[in-house]
């Protein structure tokens, strides 16, 4: 049987005791405030070390998006920075549902890490089961890890119309953003023409840990998903569409992220736009 992509408290907490600890990256972020390194130097899983969306699982904003995948020779000079090798397993978390750390999760996937997995419900669920918190910042041991590119299918925005129109393209973002009704963050709002509204808030229980395999398998086939057509996800940056890329995995199914997403498809004005309910 093909291992979780998550990990829950207890089980990463007897895996931190024994011989080989996998390593523990800190990644939190809020849309419109960056990264909480504050919140990181305050209260982190011990030995966690601290990780910047912003300058270290994306490249230079710009013309390509607001988190553009980052070049695989920068990505490899900086995933050694923290600590990151082939031969150690890897184990990414936020303090919310998910749906920051598992950028993380899978760009590393992507660059051709095999042993990634997520905190299942993050620091909060850590917390709650009683178990330590370190302050202060955890300097981290320079790893060897070499990238491969390729190891999660992506689309560009070509790749992306066309799925909405032949298999399924899932618009993970908030509901009203996907109508159009609101847009904090982009130029333009809407979305990609025959994708589907799929928030992320609904794969995650209300204590941020995702429902069961099954659970997401009923959630993903009410939009259209049974396994049997392709399927990707988007949404503003291509941060939290990961979240679904991974709720997907733990049902047993795979997709393809739309890595740059809605930021890098209004930047073409000839690409149309979809409003209402689709």
């Amino acid at each position: 049987m093909t291992r979780s992509p998550l990990v829950d408290a207890e089980g990463l907490a007897a895996e931190l005791d024994g011989r080989h600890p996998p390593l523990l990256l800190d990644v939190r972020w809020r849309l419109g405030a960056g990264s909480l390194r504050d919140d990181y130097l305050a209260g982190h899983l011990p030995g966690a070390v601290w990780v910047d969306l912003d300058a270290d699982l994306a490249g230079p904003p710009g013309a390509g998006g607001r988190h553009p995948l980052p070049a695989p020779r920068s990505a490899q000079d900086t995933l050694r920075r923290l600590g990151v090798s082939g031969s150690r397993g890897v184990v990414v978390y936020d303090d919310t549902d998910g749906s920051v750390a598992a950028r993380a999760w899978w760009l590393l996937r992507w660059l051709g890490h095999t042993d990634v997995r997520q905190l299942d419900g993050g620091l909060g669920c850590w917390t709650a089961a009683g178990l330590p918190v370190q302050t202060g910042e955890v300097p981290p041991t320079a790893g060897d890890f070499t990238v491969r590119p390729g190891g999660m299918p992506v689309l560009d925005a070509d790749a992306a119309g066309r799925l909405a129109r032949d298999g399924v393209l899932l618009d993970v973002r908030a509901a009203e953003r996907y109508r159009g009704e609101v847009e904090p963050v982009d130029p333009v709002a809407g979305h990609v023409p025959g994708a589907c509204s799929a928030p992320t808030t609904a794969n995650v229980r209300a204590d941020g840990r995702f429902l069961d395999p099954a659970g997401l398998r009923d959630r993903f086939a009410g939009l259209g998903v049974t396994g049997a057509e392709p399927v990707g996800a988007y949404c503003g940056s291509g941060v939290a569409a990961a979240h679904t890329v991974l709720a997907l995995a733990v049902a047993g199914i795979d997709a393809a992220l739309y890595a740059v997403s809605w930021s890098d498809w209004v930047t073409d004005p000839s690409r149309p736009v979809a409003t209402g309910e689709g």
